[in-house]
């Protein structure tokens, strides 16, 4: 029963994270101006007397039917993760490890995930009421992503035992994945601060003759009487984020051939490197595709989907034993 209720709530979690990024790009994360209902209803007005009160307690907000809907479908699915997260919690408290090995491999992992989404439902709250503050949406999909992580790592557990010490793994394996949260992190930056048509161009960023303002680009700041729908920073520093977002991916891609051709004596390893690497150029191009093109809503969505692809194929390369001789993993170490 918790075997297949932790693969139907990775399966779960994947929709809520690729319905969290169409919501950001479609503008509608303030679709609903509170929290957790829509214009204090637990559904978007509709009724002629509903939208008129609804406007009357937000006059400064107007009613948008289809952002409030993707807002509210977002949290409705956000809401039965949770509640399936708290199953697997409860079940895994009332099953005896010893009588069931898949169940065993878990350790303390239900608990950590049940925690990640208690503190994701507080940053969904405060990403509204703070009205899309960068520091708490960049939070927001980060917490989405370890929620996807955890669970990938629970449904490969119980099907496939605990994975074996990373130790042992290629330095290059560890230095790409700190690469990969670098980036994750950095994308988030960008998406949360509107940055990722800043650079019209594919290897500099002065089209428009702006220097690149660093130090502004990256200052976590809040004030209380601002909406950051749709970013509040000067060019200049989003240009500086941008453009810092794809040196961190040209060095993660690299880093990831690099790995690939580590691994070569390992093939199951090297076939899966070389998937990720793949997987990692290909969202690299469209990434600068989307950019190019001022980020049109397919090919912005296709990149967020592309993040979601690079992690988990990542993790599939991560966590597979190695088939490395004593000898070879030296080597590859080194």
């Amino acid at each position: 029963m918790i075997v297949r209720l932790i693969r139907i709530t990775f399966l779960l979690s994947l929709v809520v994270v690729l319905l969290g990024g169409w919501t950001r790009i479609n503008y509608a994360g303030l679709g609903c101006p509170d929290w957790p209902g829509c214009y204090g209803e637990l559904v978007v007005p509709y009724s002629a007397q509903a939208i008129s009160a609804a406007q009357a307690s937000y006059p400064d907000q107007p009613i948008d039917a289809y952002k409030a809907w993707l807002e509210m479908l977002h949290r409705y699915v956000a809401g039965l993760l949770g509640v399936l997260v708290l199953a697997i919690a409860v079940l895994y408290r009332r099953t005896r490890p010893e009588n069931n090995t898949a169940v065993a491999t878990l350790g303390p992992l239900p608990y950590m995930l049940l925690g990640v989404v208690i503190v994701q439902a507080l940053f969904g709250m405060w990403t509204v009421t703070l009205q899309l503050t960068p520091a708490i949406v960049t939070a927001h999909l980060l917490g989405g992503l370890t929620t996807v992580t955890l669970l990938f790592l629970m449904q490969r557990r119980v099907s496939h035992g605990k994975p074996q010490s990373t130790h042992n793994k290629p330095r290059v394996l560890h230095l790409a994945a700190l690469l990969l949260i670098t980036q994750l992190l950095l994308g988030g930056w960008t998406s949360a601060n509107y940055a990722g048509w800043a650079c019209d161009k594919l290897v500099q960023c002065n089209s428009l003759n702006h220097s690149l303002d660093f130090s502004t680009g990256f200052t976590i700041s809040y004030d209380p009487n601002t909406n950051y729908e749709g970013g509040t920073l000067p060019l200049e520093a989003r240009a500086a984020i941008q453009m810092t977002h794809r040196v961190v991916g040209l060095v993660l891609i690299i880093t990831l051939l690099a790995a690939a051709l580590q691994l070569r004596h390992s093939p199951s390893q090297a076939t899966r490197a070389w998937c990720c690497a793949s997987i990692a150029v290909l969202q690299a191009i469209i990434g600068f595709s989307a950019s190019l093109l001022a980020m049109p809503l397919p090919l912005a969505m296709a990149h967020h989907i592309g993040a979601v692809a690079v992690l988990l194929s990542f993790l599939w390369l991560y966590l597979t034993p190695s088939t490395l001789s004593v000898r070879e993993v030296r080597y590859a170490a080194a």
